[in-house]
């Protein structure tokens, strides 16, 4: 097993080698432009980890690797895209450095080239990381649907919500994992449960980040607090808050919900304030300590050596200590 650091620094060495550097250059351009805006690489490094874990070199995971984040970052050029983003990782998006229909056509072209870094392992590896990978990309696009179709409903339930940030955020960590596992060719027992760690942990850190954007440290979350109260999201902290709320404050919460004022410092306050009298707050942090227990739990039933459930509880541990 290696550090966290060194699978970061392998993985970055790979990436650099295999830009896709071809003609013409607006379509290839953007993408080497995306990829190299950096960020944490957690979705491959979890590939490379997983294939050592189960018994394969790392360097055997490289190109599965290299296609999560081809993937994921094909699903962030889109993203930004549909949310009319002009910054991403403090750069200007590729639809606004470039142009709309440019962004549309590389991120296509993401996804076939992600789909192309499969084609180095033998058949039957193909075949299960293929069919793994397809399953996860469609899961993800039904994600984000339901994501865009939220905004402009007042009916979101729980389990709607749980199913939504289960596709467009867990399942892709679940699947980087499962994919180390394949390349290794654990047993499938092994395989479902590193799929479950990963799964589990993706749904407690979305649901995290849900808490973090309105209760962070503005110095240590990295982004706005207060953004999903602005944009009116329908969070696991608002549908918790309608459903522990009496009718007054229902009402208050609605009348806020449908406002976009020009200084929202207001309206952020006083949604907080119902979140935590109504109960939501601590409702919320239960259930990221339920998913986080649930991706432990997991953890503990596979057959890996200690030294390795060791590495992955510190991971989840990392993942779910950002500061509040």
């Amino acid at each position: 097993m290696q550090s966290l650091a060194v699978y970061q620094a392998n993985f970055q060495a790979y990436l650099e080698q295999h830009q896709p550097q071809k003609e013409p250059k607006n379509l290839y351009e953007p993408i080497e432009y995306i990829l190299s805006l950096g960020g944490k690489r957690i979705r491959p490094i979890l590939t490379l980890m997983s294939a050592e874990i189960f018994g394969k070199h790392s360097q055997e995971a490289l190109p599965a690797a290299m296609a999560v984040e081809v993937f994921h970052n094909f699903s962030l050029v889109h993203d930004d895209i549909m949310d009319d983003a002009p910054l991403r990782r403090g750069n200007e998006t590729v639809h606004e450095k470039w142009n709309l229909n440019t962004g549309i056509l590389s991120g296509d072209a993401m996804l076939i080239l992600a789909y192309q870094y499969f084609e180095q392992y033998p058949p039957e590896i193909f075949k299960e990381l293929a069919q793994l990978f397809s399953k996860t990309a469609l899961e993800v696009c039904e994600g984000q649907q339901c994501d865009i179709d939220f905004e402009t409903r007042d009916d979101v339930t729980l389990p709607e919500y749980l199913k939504m940030i289960e596709f467009k955020t867990a399942v892709l960590v679940g699947a980087a994992l499962q994919m180390g596992a394949i390349i290794a060719q654990t047993s499938t027992e092994n395989a479902r449960l590193i799929y479950d760690f990963g799964r589990n942990l993706g749904i407690a850190f979305q649901l995290q980040d849900d808490y973090l954007d309105a209760f962070g440290n503005p110095e240590t979350f990295g982004k706005q607090v207060g953004g999903d109260i602005i944009e009116n999201k329908k969070t696991y902290l608002y549908l918790k808050a309608v459903e522990f709320a009496s009718a007054d404050m229902r009402e208050q919460l609605d009348q806020l919900y449908s406002i976009k004022p020009n200084d929202p410092t207001d309206k952020i306050e006083s949604v907080k304030q119902i979140f935590e009298q109504t109960g939501a707050v601590n409702a919320t942090r239960t259930a990221i300590q339920d998913y986080t227990s649930r991706a432990f739990q997991s953890l503990e039933q596979l057959q890996i050596s200690s030294e390795a459930k060791q590495m992955l509880h510190a991971f989840g541990l990392n993942l779910m200590g950002r500061s509040v």
